[in-house]
């Protein structure tokens, strides 16, 4: 009998950024959330993988995501020119495959990138006990520096939180929520001063059965071949204690917000 266990890490830095898959040349966007391609690609890199490695056993691993706090899209604005005064090249090849200069010539690009910025994400990866263990062991001794989506994005710590026997959605459900006092205090400013004595934030878990499709599970990391196929994930919403403590009198049902969770 196979025993699974659970790693839970705690994501959450000034910068973030989780490619979507729309990377055009002057356009880089961001996921609302970590992307399954990027966590697993963060613990190839703890465990000093090569791009030209198979996954093994990362390729299996079950992955859910608790969004604790959504942070806000941070807009990046730069450009990109040639040190040398000379055009900018163009996406079209020559015969013998070399860019060509761009026509009529352009020698500066404007280009965007998008971050998440003060976010906080619960990520749960639940996989045989053993590999679980190793991976614990190389979360918390990275071989190779770790980053958030891009190598502009370090985490923060502490990044790895436990290693438990727990199933995945107990495990994200047992976590207290990872909001510091200061984001408490901004929290509690962005929401007319409410003090729940709990809230619902919104998870993302691997479900065969889930009803949303996601075209981010890794299959390769090769330089210029990167490939996806897709996931199966259902929605929840997970209940967790704030600390706050209610004013006594505060009426039952008069802090309920439907709003809440779109960040308004």
């Amino acid at each position: 009998m196979t025993t699974t266990a659970t790693l839970l890490l705690r994501l959450a830095a000034p910068l973030q950024s989780w490619g979507d898959h729309r990377a055009v040349l002057d356009a880089r966007h961001t996921a609302a959330q970590p992307t399954k391609s990027g966590v697993i690609g963060l613990l190839a890199a703890a465990l000093g993988r090569d791009r030209d490695e198979p996954l093994g056993q990362l390729a299996d691993l079950t992955m859910g995501v608790r969004v604790d706090l959504p942070g806000t899209l941070l807009r990046d604005y730069h450009t990109v020119s040639d040190h040398r005064g000379v055009p900018l090249l163009s996406a079209n090849l020559t015969a013998k495959g070399r860019q060509k200069p761009t026509s009529k010539p352009r020698y500066i690009q404007p280009t965007e990138r998008f971050y998440l910025q003060d976010a906080a994400f619960l990520v749960g990866v639940n996989g045989p006990a053993d590999f679980m263990k190793d991976l614990t062991a190389a979360a918390k001794a990275p071989a190779c520096l770790l980053s958030l989506g891009r190598r502009s994005c370090p985490p923060t710590y502490p990044f790895v939180l436990s290693l438990t026997d727990s199933p995945l959605i107990e495990a994200l459900t047992e976590q207290d929520w990872l909001a510091s006092p200061h984001a408490r205090t901004v929290w509690q400013r962005r929401n007319h001063s409410a003090a729940p004595a709990a809230i619902d934030v919104p998870a993302t878990i691997d479900d065969p059965d889930g009803d949303t499709v996601l075209g981010d599970q890794p299959t390769s990391y090769l330089l210029g071949r990167n490939r996806h196929t897709t996931r199966r994930v259902t929605h929840r919403l997970i209940t967790l204690s704030t600390g706050f403590t209610p004013a006594p009198d505060t009426p039952a049902g008069e802090e309920h917000d439907p709003l809440a969770l779109l960040g308004w």
